[in-house]
C-alpha cells in the first residue's frame, strides 16, 4: 500500500510524463510541417533553375542579334548624317 505522499508523487510523475509526451509530439509535428515546407520550396527553386537553364540555352543567338542591332544603328547613323548634310544645303 502506498502512502498519500507516494501516491501523489506517482500521479505527478504520470502527469509529468504525459505532458512531456504531448510536448514531444507537438514539436515533432511542427518539425514535420517545416520539413515539408522546405521540401516544397526546394522543388520550386529547382523548377525555377531549370527554367533559367532553358532560357539561357539560346544565348548563342545574342551575338547574332547584337550584330543585327549594330548594323541597324549604323544604317540609322548614316541616314542621320546624310539628312544633316542635305538639310543644310536645302535650307539655304
Amino acid at each position: 500500500m502506498l502512502t498519500n505522499t507516494q501516491e501523489s508523487l506517482w500521479w505527478g510523475a504520470v502527469i509529468g510524463g504525459f505532458v512531456v509526451v504531448l510536448a514531444v509530439a507537438a514539436l515533432l509535428t511542427i518539425l514535420v510541417y517545416e520539413v515539408r515546407t522546405i521540401d516544397r520550396r526546394v522543388a520550386t527553386v529547382k523548377a525555377t533553375l531549370l527554367e533559367a537553364e532553358t532560357n539561357t540555352n539560346d544565348t548563342a543567338l545574342i551575338a547574332t542579334t547584337a550584330a543585327g542591332v549594330d548594323a541597324v544603328l549604323a544604317e540609322g547613323l548614316e541616314h542621320h548624317l546624310f539628312l544633316g548634310r542635305v538639310l543644310g544645303k536645302v535650307r539655304m
